[in-house]
């Protein structure tokens, strides 16, 4: 018993001799120092590697909400008829197709003072003749809206990347320029033009990229996007001149008499 008492006795005069160092206490500080700082910057570094992650990129405080949107949904919608009923209507005159039939190029030709003229788009009217809603074919900007007796007034609507659509022969317009339209907006209502008085009450649909009119039947229910891959090819001018048949008719009996006379003259001289 005395031999434990004198181990544990000598035991804490060891421990209490330790203490009594200058250097003990000192040391002790600055361990526990140097753990207590690598602990903090540990945390720093973890909490800074979540950063790098940029959770706020999603701007959903609208930090960045001023910068312009682009409107994709405009590239993904299809062209629709421009009508609201489009079950019930009817293309009386399609677009004048230079590499068409020449029955078909005859039935797109719009007769207007004295002259043929190629229709540049279609001619849309109703089963029952009546006047009928005109709507936006696609979301765009309206960048024209123009009283015209010729035509019957002009509405113009930009897409992107130089598509427009034109709708002439309209009345009681609703919209106005630099209105925002979405699809199938009410735009006016059918009406009557000079300019193509044989189709009585419809509406002229044109689509145009980059100023050159292309058939719009070809691009309903087709993407905007279709349109703008394609190439643009414009219409070399017909080699037959657009006018009216029953002249070019009458010239031609008239001009054949007189080249058998030529000939028929020409071959007294020789004889």
């Amino acid at each position: 018993m005395r031999e434990e008492e004198n181990k544990r006795s000598s035991q804490g005069s060891s421990v209490k001799r330790f203490f009594k160092k200058r250097w003990v206490f000192p040391a002790i500080y600055i361990a526990s120092a140097a753990i207590i700082l690598t602990g903090v910057l540990w945390y720093q570094g973890s909490d800074n590697a979540t950063d790098k992650y940029n959770y706020d990129a999603t701007d959903i405080a609208g930090k960045n909400n001023d910068k312009p949107a682009i409107e994709v949904n405009t590239v993904m919608e299809n062209f629709k008829m421009p009508v609201e009923k489009a079950d019930e209507a009817v293309i009386k005159m399609g677009f004048y197709d230079f590499k068409a039939k020449d029955e078909d190029q005859e039935a797109a030709l719009v007769f207007y003072n004295n002259t043929y003229v190629p229709n540049t788009g279609v001619d849309i009217v109703m089963e029952d003749g009546e006047s009928f809603t005109v709507v936006a074919a696609l979301s765009g900007e309206v960048i024209r809206v123009e009283e015209d007796a010729v035509l019957g007034n002009v509405i113009e609507i930009e897409h992107d990347k130089g598509i427009v659509t034109h709708y002439q022969s309209v009345k009681d317009v609703k919209v106005k320029v630099g209105e925002q339209v979405k699809q199938g907006q009410v735009l006016a209502m059918a009406g009557q033009s000079l300019f193509n008085e044989e189709a009585g009450t419809h509406v002229h649909f044109e689509i145009r990229k980059d100023g050159v009119a292309v058939n719009p039947a070809n691009y309903f229910n087709k993407s905007l996007s279709v349109l703008q891959q394609e190439p643009l090819v414009e219409e070399k001018e017909d080699k037959k001149k657009v006018e009216d048949p029953a002249s070019s008719e009458e010239e031609a009996e008239e001009g054949t008499p007189a080249e058998d006379e030529s000939s028929g003259s020409t071959n007294n001289t020789n004889s």
